[in-house]
């Protein structure tokens, strides 16, 4: 889901984030997704994208009792060279 929203007051412009959810209908998968926003303002919904594909394999979900998360990997890695003057 991309997510959009009003900015703190003074701010021109809108703010947006991207929310994974899990639903068995559009409509439960935007509520999940609006329920997400942390923004100042009330969020609307942009966009949505079901996956059920990546690179080639299914995605399935299977319940489970674990409650451990996925490992994130937040090092900042640059689009390329920069640009020649």
């Amino acid at each position: 889901m991309f997510l959009g929203g009003d900015l703190a007051p003074g701010r021109l412009g809108e703010d947006h984030e991207v929310v994974v959810v899990v639903a068995t209908s559009l409509k439960e998968a935007r509520a999940k997704a609006r329920s997400k926003w942390r923004g100042h303002a009330k969020a609307h919904v942009d966009a949505v994208q079901l996956v059920k594909i990546v690179d080639g394999f299914e995605i399935r979900l299977v319940p489970t009792d674990r409650d451990d998360f996925s490992e994130l990997d937040v090092t900042y890695e640059p689009a390329g060279p920069p640009l020649s003057q």
